[in-house]
């Protein structure tokens, strides 16, 4: 918080305080990312499971539930037998985008200072 900043502009329910709750599982952003970069805005549940290495299928139905409710993307099922159901980003969704996919470039750009970070509890990083 920068000095001076009144403080009701910190308060609970602030616009910083909100985007961070849409990266409130780690898979958030890596979903946005998936669906954007690599399938163009469009995948079914199955192409995102095989994107997405090391998401549990519970895992994955969780993160698109909460991205749903968060109006990042929808939901669309087709009424086949057995019935197909296909993701895509909302304009939220795109809109949010970008700002991840600057962290996510930022990223690799960084790899080398990242890797000098120690590992997390339970972090999957060797």
């Amino acid at each position: 918080m920068e000095a001076g900043t009144p403080e009701e502009e910190w308060r609970e329910d602030c616009a910083p305080r909100r985007v961070l709750e849409l990266f409130s599982t780690k898979w958030t952003s890596m979903l946005l990312h998936t669906l954007h970069a690599r399938h163009g805005g469009v995948a079914r549940t199955g192409v995102l499971q095989r994107s997405l290495t090391g998401i549990s299928k519970k895992m994955l139905t969780q993160t698109v539930r909460d991205m749903e409710a968060s109006g990042l993307l929808s939901r669309h099922v087709q009424s086949t037998m057995p019935p197909i159901v296909e993701y895509r980003l909302t304009e939220l969704g795109r809109r949010f985008v970008e700002p991840v996919e600057l962290l996510y470039d930022w990223g690799r750009a960084n790899s080398d200072a990242l890797d000098q970070l120690e590992p997390r509890a339970g972090s999957r990083r060797a």
